[in-house]
């Protein structure tokens, strides 16, 4: 009964996470900007780590099941 959350939480982490690092994959391989008005290095670190922690997040969440 209480896998289904975890199943739940941890297939959005996961859909997040990918998503976002390969977004910000791509944005940074073509040299676009990753965020409006911030620097270019800080902003795709930033969301490249925040992708990250949250492919971090969708496998505890597996790993709870």
């Amino acid at each position: 009964m209480e896998s289904t959350p975890a199943l739940f939480a941890g297939t959005v982490f996961a859909l997040f996470g990918a998503g976002l690092v390969a977004w910000t994959g791509a944005r940074t391989l073509h040299r676009e900007p990753v965020v409006d008005a911030a620097r270019p290095v800080a902003a795709a670190v930033l969301t490249g780590v925040i992708g990250v922690v949250s492919l971090g997040l969708a496998v505890w969440c597996f790993a709870q099941v």
